[in-house]
Order: structure tokens, then sequence, then C-alpha cells
């Protein structure tokens, strides 16, 4: 259970208008610990018990509330919902909740509710960038006001605490218990304002399969932030008992009714970008967490829900578009996963890795041109044309590019509407989920997922190792395609790194190697870059007026590559000299 610090005194909030804003609190209710109970989905439900609560206590105008112990028969452990989103069409959500998944399946015809909410945050939005976030939500006569927190490296995760207050206006006394202490000032100091708003319809019903419960809310609405709104339809999934798996399945039966786009991304995120008029973000992955002693079953569940988890988080930046970086994002998770799928191959044959790799790559490749051609108009073309001025042809060049560019958009959004990438998307999830690979390994294979992961690590980290190192014989003799066979051992090894390295963190040779690596990739892609950029010009140098820009930016990569290869060079020797961290001498 989370121990609180003297409860704060309420600061003053500035609400939307026309929304009450008490003066006292003279109404206080204490945190008691992390069981809610949830309504029944409709008359003759059993209500569902999920993490994450208060009890409600009217203490004496004057005193002060002190936290209590959970009932005994309750354990204390973090508030949390397990939860995904599927978003759907407006014009078919009522198809969807006709689904045979939900007519054979939910308890009764369920509730119908009407949610009014408000997002709060100071005017430096200091939980939003500490990962948290803070509304009020009006259900009929009642106010909850709910704080959630990410859950680093699970997709579906993530905590929650609810409180019940008597007005639209939050109450920042209830929330501090789950704020960490390093923000508390920040809140003090700061007042909380309301930054957009939530006007939700759902329709929620409770299904029930041997797997567990799920509630399934169909949501129709819109966000509002200032003269900026954002419709909103979606199915949002969530766990209400039994194993996680079971949102997927559920997820995957609905997906068979129509197009579905699984996401993660809360209405929370949705309405400060809306508010603050940005594309959604794209994440680089988070750095891994393995301790020793974990066991290589442990290992892969925590390696593919990290990949995953990226994959998700950078799918809404991708499609969004406006920023490059949301492609980028999206390749690498890809290529994470991949490599993370051919680790476990190590093991034993699998049935269904090779189905999950090939459905990755052809998303990757779907993805591909639109990334080169960012690269190209937004890196190499800008600098070229920035360092020769007197050079004419620059800006058709850059036309010619933004039309490439944007077709090779609209192929890799065709790949993200298509149904066949939810399915992978969903399947993929499942799959993690309930562990699958321990189904497809041979009895005889099976004890190796007991093992220490360790072990493991040192046999693949080595002959990864090895394998770079043979490739890069004689480097500086090397030619473009054997330098080309090096880059992808190298990538190989890095991301087998960022996997695995995490099991020797305790050892600075560990963080020394990772940097080598990564130093000795970099130069390696920069060279790749080179000749990507060959290719695309091949295909712009019949665009009128811009065969003499097209030319100099072939001339100063030709350049280019002459200065890169003492860099280059010098980077191999730093890798090949670099003590690996799994060695006994590490």
């Amino acid at each position: 259970m989370l121990k609180s610090d003297a409860t704060p005194a309420r600061k003053a909030v500035s609400a939307p208008d026309g929304i009450p804003v008490p003066k006292d609190n003279k109404r206080t209710q204490v945190i008691a610990g992390f069981l809610r109970q949830i309504e029944p989905a409709g008359p003759g439900a059993e209500p569902a018990v999920v993490e994450g609560a208060v009890i409600d206590q009217t203490p004496l105008q004057g005193t002060t509330p002190t936290p209590q112990p959970a009932p005994s028969t309750v354990a204390a452990r973090p508030a949390g919902e397990i939860e995904l989103k599927l978003l759907v069409d407006a014009h078919r959500i009522a198809d969807f909740d006709a689904a045979p998944v939900i007519a054979a399946n939910a308890r009764n015809k369920g509730v119908r509710k009407h949610l009014k909410s408000v997002y709060y945050d100071t005017p430096e939005r200091a939980l939003r960038r500490n990962g948290l976030s803070l509304r009020v939500r009006q259900i009929g006569a009642r106010f909850v006001q709910t704080v959630k927190t990410e859950v680093a490296d699970d997709p579906l995760r993530r905590g929650e605490w609810e409180a019940s207050v008597p007005s639209l206006a939050p109450d920042l006394a209830l929330a501090m218990p789950f704020i960490p202490e390093k923000l508390r000032g920040a809140l003090q100091a700061h007042p909380l304002e309301a930054v957009f708003t939530a006007d939700i319809h759902r329709h929620a019903r409770m299904i029930d399969l041997p797997t567990g419960a799920v509630e399934v809310a169909f949501d129709q609405g819109q966000l509002t932030a200032g003269d900026r709104s954002l419709p909103v339809s979606e199915i949002e999934l969530e766990l209400k008992s039994g194993s996680a798996s079971t949102i997927y399945e559920v997820a995957l039966l609905l997906a068979e009714q129509g197009a579905v786009k699984p996401s993660i991304r809360s209405k929370s995120a949705r309405g400060f970008d809306l508010a603050a008029d940005l594309p959604p973000a794209a994440r680089r992955p988070r750095k891994l967490r393995l301790d020793p002693s974990v066991t290589l079953d442990e290992a892969f569940a925590t390696i593919l829900r990290s990949c995953f988890l990226h994959l998700l988080q950078s799918l809404s930046a991708a499609e969004d578009g406006r920023d490059a970086e949301g492609v980028h994002q999206l390749r690498v998770s890809l290529r994470r996963l991949r490599s993370a799928l051919d680790l476990m191959r190590s093991v034993g044959a699998l049935s269904n890795l090779d189905a999950l790799r090939s459905e990755a790559k052809w998303l990757a490749q779907a993805l591909s041109a639109a990334r080169d051609w960012d690269v190209f108009r937004l890196e190499t073309l800008p600098a070229v044309a920035t360092a020769c001025p007197a050079v004419a042809g620059f800006d058709a060049l850059g036309r010619a590019a933004a039309r490439r560019q944007s077709d090779a958009y609209r192929r890799a959004h065709h790949a993200l509407d298509d149904r066949r990438c939810a399915v992978f998307l969903i399947g993929l999830g499942h799959w993690i989920e309930t562990r699958g690979w321990r189904n497809d390994v041979a009895a005889e294979d099976l004890g190796l997922l007991a093992e220490p992961a360790i072990n493991f690590a040192q046999r693949i980290l080595s002959e990864q190792h090895a394998k770079v190192l043979r490739r890069g014989r004689r480097f500086k003799s090397l030619t473009i395609e054997q330098l080309h066979r090096v880059r992808l051992a190298t990538k190989r090894l890095r991301y087998l790194g960022e996997f695995l390295l995490p099991l020797y963190e305790d050892r600075k040779s560990a963080r020394r190697f990772s940097r080598r690596l990564a130093g000795l990739q970099e130069q390696l892609g920069a060279f790749n870059d080179m000749a990507v950029t060959a290719s695309l010009l091949e295909g712009l140098v019949a665009e009128p007026d811009s065969a003499i820009a097209a030319a100099a930016i072939a001339g100063w990569q030709a350049r280019a590559s002459v200065g890169v290869q003492p860099v280059l060079q010098g980077s191999w020797r730093d890798f090949t000299r670099a003590r690996v961290p799994w060695s006994s001498q590490g």
C-alpha cells in the first residue's frame, strides 16, 4: 500500500465556465486500499472487483484524515487497469455491438452512460510530462476523480486510482498519495487548470469467456480543447477478471466484423495533443531491465512485451504522418521485433515464428520507401542545398521528391489500414500474453526455458560477436557489398545487445561495449544512407530542371564517402578493442 505524506491543503483550480468549484473541504475521502467495486453491467450482474480505489469517509470538520489499512482479507497491491482500444468507423459501431462474440457471451443488454470528463494539469504540463493524468468525470449525479499512470514495458497495463469528489473540480489532496514526491512541490506551487473536456456516450457490456471477463465499452463522442475538437469512435476492452489474453481473443473476434485499429493511446494523450495542436509523439523504446537471475522464459516475455509496446506506441504517429519520426520508430520497432523472434529460434524450431516474422517484414517493407524519402527531403537535400547555394534546381528536385514521398506515404497508410495489419498486431499480442512459444518448443528443449537467461546470453552474444569480427576482417580493403554485410551483422548484434546486455548492467564493460557498438553501427549506417540516396536519385534525374541539383547531391555524397572512411575505420578499431562484458573478466 502506498503511504501518503501529511495531506496538503486543497489548491484553488481554474475550471471551465459553469463548473462549480467548492469553496471549502468539508467532505473528505480517505485512501484505504486498492480495491474498488465496479458497478454491475446491469440488473442481475455481479459486481466486478478490480484494483484501484478509495473508501468514502466523512470526518468531522477540521480534523485531518489519516490513511487506513486495507481490509485484512485483501492483499495490498498497486492499482491498475488492463485495457486495449479498437478504433472503428463511427457508422459501423452498431455492427460491432451486435457481433456474435457479444451476442453470445454478454451477461445482458448492458448499460448506457453519458460521461462528461475534464482533464487537468499545471500550466507547464508537469503531470503529462511525467506519464500521469488527472481527470474528474461526471456520471449522472456522481463525480469521480481518477489518477492514471503509465506502466513501463507493458502495452496493456496502467496504474489507476479513483475517488469520489463533490463536483467537476479536482481534489488535489486525494491525488497526492499517487503523485511522485518530486512532483508534489510543482503541483503545490502551480494551480491546476482545465486543459480539455471529453463528452462521451458509452454503451458498456460485460462478456464472459472461459479465459476471463471483459467489459466491452462502445464509445462515441468528442474531445474539445478551446476551439479545436476531435471525434471519438472506439471500442474499449477492459479486463475485469481472468487472463489478459482474453482481451486479444475478443479483439480478434471483433476484427472479423470489420475494420479495426488496435490502439493503446488514451483519450488523455489525444486530448493533450489536441490542446497543444501537436501530432502524436513517436517514442524511442525504453531501456530494458533484466535481473541477472531471470529465467530465459521470463526474459523472452519481457523482451517481446518491450518490442510490442514500442510498436503500438509508434502506430499513431506513423498513421498521423506529420512527424517523420513516427514512420521511423515504427520501422525500428518492427526490426527489433524481428530480431527478438530470430533470437528465439536459438531455442529450437518454433512454428509460429516464421509467420509472425513474415508479417513484421511485410509491414516494414510497406514503410521503407516513406522513410527513405523522409531522410532525403528533410536531411540530405536541405544540407546539400544550403552548402551549394549557387547550384540551380534544388527547388524542382524538392518538388519531385515531395511527390514521391506522398506516394510512399499513401502506400504506407494503405498497409496500416489493411485488416492484415490489425490481425497481425492483435495476434502478436495474444501470442505474447499466452507465451505461445511454450507450445511450440519441442519437449526436449523445454528445459532451456527454465534455465538462467544469462547462460543463453553468453552463447548468443559470443556467436554474433564472432560473426561481426569475421565479416570485418581486413576492414580497410572491404568492398561496398562487404561493408553492407558487416552492417547487417553489426545491427543484429546491436539489437541482441539491447535485449541481453541488461543482464550485465552492473559491469562497466557492458556500457563501454554498448557505446562502441552503437558508434560503429552509426558510421556503417551513414555509409549505407549514401547508397540509398544514389538509388533515389536515379528515379529523379528525368525530372525537369532537377538534373544539375541531382548531380550536385551525387557528387557531394561521393566526396563525403571518402571523408567517412577514416572515421569508419576508427570506429571499427575501437569496437574490436572493446572488452566483451559476457566474458568472465568482463
